[in-house]
C-alpha cells in the first residue's frame, strides 16, 4: 500500500544499505547476520540486537538497562574524545579500520574493551563498509518534515461528506493554534507548518492522501486527523513508519505511535460501571453490555473484559437488532439513533433499566427520550465546565468567536485543542535536534499536563491516554437537564 518512507537526506546505495543494517540489523545481502551478546558470546540474529534498538535512530545513546550507549556522531568518534574519563583512559579518534574492530571485536582505538553490553557483531566486509558509510551521515540526517526554520505537521480531514464540518472545526482548531505560536516565534527557532490533506469520500482516496502527505509532504508527525475510513491500517501503518500521532485512537485499536488527549470509550463505560456498583447498588451480576453494529463489537468484547478485571460477573454480550433486553443496568455502545431505538423498546416492554453510555456517542438522542427515563440514564464526559478554569474558558471563547464555531461542538474543539497542548509540549521538550523518536519519548514522559479545560493530562511508556476514565453526568427528563453525579477519577484495572 505504501512506499518506503521518503529520505530527508540524500543517501548514497551503499549508505542506505548501512541504514537498513543499523536500524534493522539486515544485510545488503539479505543474509541472516549473527552478533555475539553477553559475557558467554551467546550468538543472536542481529536483527534482534541491531544498532539503533541500543544508540537510537538518531545514533544519540539512549539508557538502556542501566547502561548509556555512547554518541555515535561520526564528527565526535572522528575526532575523539581528547580528555581523561572517570577511569583514567584517553580515547584516541576512530577511523575506518578501528570502527570496525569496535563494532566487530569490542576493543576500542585504544585497544580497552567495550563494555559487554555492546554486540559484537560479525559483518561481511560489504555490510562493514555500508554501515561505516551510514555512520558518517547519521549525524546530518533528519526526519522527515524537519528543516532548518520549519517543522511540519500533518492531518487528514474531510472536505466533504457527513463528516465535513467536524473536519472544518479541526481544520480552524489547529489553524489557530498553529497561527498563535509562529507568532510567538515558534518552538525552537522553527515555525510550525500544517499540511491538510482531504481525506475524500472512500477508503482509496484517504489512503491516497495519507501517502502523498508521507512521503511528498514529508510531515514530522500526524495531528487530529478525522479519518474513520482508515481505521483499520492506521496503528499498523504507523508502527512501521514510525510515524507519531497525537488524536483520538483509531476503532480497531492502538499503537505505541498514537496519543490520544482523552479516554476512549472502553475507560469512560468503566467509570459508568463504578457509579453503577457504587451509588446505584447493582449487583455484581447486574450489567449487560449491548451494542448496535458490527463495528462496535470488538470494543463491546473489550469492555466485558474490563468490567470482569473490576470485579463483575461475567457480563452478557448482547447485539442490539431492535428488541428490548432484559437486566436492571445496561451499558450500551453504538451510535444516538441505535440509543433511543432500545429505549423506545424497553418502553414497549414495560422495562426500564439504568442505561450507561458515552455521551460522546449517545448525547443527540438524549432530548428525544421520553420522561420515564429521567434519572435513568447516566453519560460519561471526559470533562465538564467544572474542569475550565478561567484562562482555558477565555481561550475557548476566544477560538470560537474568531472562527465563528458553535459553543455546541465544544467536545471537538476541546480534544483538538488538547493534542495541540500536548504535542507543543512535548515538542518544548526535545529541543531543536528533534526527531519522531525523542517525540515519542517526550510525549511519554508528561505528566500532569494542565489544559485549563480538562482534568491534567498524562502519559507514560505503555500508556497511550491522556486520561482514564470520565466524569459520570445524570440526565433529568424533560429538558434534558444533566447534573455530575460523580467527578473525574483514574480507572485503574484490578490485576
Amino acid at each position: 500500500m505504501f512506499s518506503s518512507s521518503a529520505w530527508a537526506l540524500e543517501l548514497t546505495a551503499n549508505e542506505q544499505a548501512g541504514k537498513r543494517l543499523y536500524r534493522n540489523g539486515v544485510s545488503a545481502s539479505d543474509a541472516q547476520l549473527m552478533a555475539r551478546v553477553g559475557a558467554s558470546g551467546m550468538s543472536v540474529p542481529a536483527s534482534v540486537l541491531p544498532c539503533a534498538s541500543c544508540h537510537g535512530t538518531d545514533g544519540r545513546g539512549r539508557t538502556e538497562g542501566g547502561v548509556r550507549p555512547p554518541s555515535l556522531d561520526w564528527q565526535r568518534l572522528a575526532q575523539g574524545q581528547g580528555e581523561r574519563q572517570s577511569n583514567g583512559r584517553r580515547y584516541p579518534a576512530y577511523s575506518d579500520g578501528t570502527l570496525a574492530r569496535a563494532i566487530q571485536h569490542g576493543v576500542d582505538p585504544a585497544g580497552n574493551g567495550l563494555d559487554v553490553a555492546m554486540p559484537r557483531f560479525e559483518l561481511t566486509l560489504a555490510d562493514q563498509r555500508n554501515l561505516t558509510a551510514y555512520l558518517k551521515r547519521l549525524g546530518e540526517e533528519r526526519d522527515p518534515g524537519v528543516e532548518e526554520g520549519v517543522l511540519r505537521l500533518g492531518t487528514l480531514l474531510p472536505a466533504s461528506g457527513p463528516l465535513a464540518g467536524a473536519g472544518h472545526v479541526v481544520r480552524a482548531v489547529l489553524e489557530d493554534g498553529v497561527e498563535q505560536i509562529n507568532q510567538q516565534g515558534g518552538i525552537h527557532g522553527r515555525r510550525l507548518e500544517l499540511v491538510v490533506a482531504d481525506t475524500g469520500s472512500d477508503q482509496a482516496s484517504a489512503e491516497h492522501a495519507l501517502q502523498r502527505m508521507l512521503d511528498q509532504d514529508q510531515v514530522f508527525t500526524l495531528i487530529a486527523p478525522l479519518a474513520p475510513m482508515l481505521d483499520q491500517q492506521l496503528p499498523t501503518l504507523l508502527e512501521q513508519r514510525r510515524v507519531p500521532l497525537i488524536g483520538s485512537t483509531p476503532r480497531s485499536g492502538g499503537s505505541s505511535q498514537i496519543f490520544d488527549p482523552l479516554p476512549g470509550i472502553a475507560s469512560q463505560l468503566l467509570s459508568l460501571a463504578a457509579h453503577a456498583k457504587g451509588a446505584l447498588g447493582l449487583a455484581p451480576d447486574g450489567l449487560r453490555v449491548v451494542y448496535a453494529g458490527n463495528e462496535q463489537a470488538a470494543l463491546a468484547e473489550q469492555v466485558r473484559e474490563r468490567l470482569l478485571q473490576q470485579g463483575w460477573a461475567a457480563p452478557a454480550i448482547q447485539a442490539f437488532d431492535g428488541q428490548a433486553v432484559a437486566g436492571p443496568g445496561i451499558v450500551f455502545i453504538g451510535r444516538a439513533q441505535a440509543f433511543a431505538a432500545l429505549a423506545q423498546a424497553l418502553q414497549a416492554e414495560g422495562r426500564e433499566p439504568y442505561l450507561f453510555a458515552a455521551s460522546s456517542q449517545v448525547a443527540a438522542a438524549v432530548a428525544s427520550l421520553p420522561t420515564q427515563w429521567s434519572q435513568r440514564v447516566f453519560l460519561a464526559y471526559p470533562f465538564v465546565p467544572d474542569d475550565w478554569t478561567e484562562q482555558g474558558m477565555a481561550a475557548l471563547a476566544g477560538l470560537q468567536q474568531r472562527h465563528g464555531l458553535d459553543p455546541r461542538q465544544a467536545s471537538l474543539q476541546v480534544n483538538t485543542l488538547c493534542a495541540l497542548k500536548l504535542l507543543t509540549e512535548a515538542l518544548k521538550q526535545i529541543g531543536r535536534d528533534a526527531s519522531r523518536e525523542q517525540l515519542v519519548a517526550a510525549l511519554e514522559s508528561l505528566h500532569d499536563v494542565e489544559t485549563g479545560l480538562t482534568p491534567a493530562l498524562g502519559f507514560g511508556p505503555g500508556k497511550r491516554q491522556g486520561m482514564a476514565g470520565a466524569h459520570v453526568v445524570a440526565v433529568a427528563l424533560p429538558g434534558p437537564r444533566f447534573t455530575a453525579v460523580a467527578p473525574y477519577r483514574p480507572v485503574v484495572d484490578s490485576p
